[in-house]
């Protein structure tokens, strides 16, 4: 369970890399990608992001490649816009979760289920 120091801290560090994707890093890679969720340790040395690139898990190795070339930029910038003591190491993770929770919904979409009959009383 995460303190609500880390659950702030999470917070603000998913903002700004949100901001940074949007308007500050310039690669081509890193085109439409998504902060989906900031994990960050109780002694703030560590943060796992976790991301994912609307929908599109062919590029997953590109845009990990662009994260690996573009986190020490990253991290300057989190420690600037911070004011934590020490700037946590950044892991970056692809998220899974939106693409099967788009699984999920087109298998039940395809289900065919017949309305329920309303019973007699």
């Amino acid at each position: 369970m995460s303190s609500i120091r880390q659950q702030r801290a999470a917070s603000q560090m998913q903002q700004i890399l949100t901001e940074l994707f949007l308007r500050e890093i310039n690669d081509p890679r890193l085109e439409g990608l998504t902060v989906t969720e900031v994990r960050i340790d109780r002694e703030f040395q560590s943060a796992d992001i976790y991301v994912n690139a609307l929908g599109i898990d062919s590029r997953q190795e590109d845009v990990m490649a662009g994260l690996q070339r573009a986190s020490g930029f990253i991290r300057r910038e989190v420690g600037r816009r911070t004011r934590f003591r020490t700037t946590p190491q950044l892991h970056f993770h692809w998220d899974p979760i939106p693409a099967r929770a788009a699984q999920i919904d087109n298998l039940l979409d395809a289900l065919d289920i017949p309305p329920a009959e309303d019973e007699e009383e």
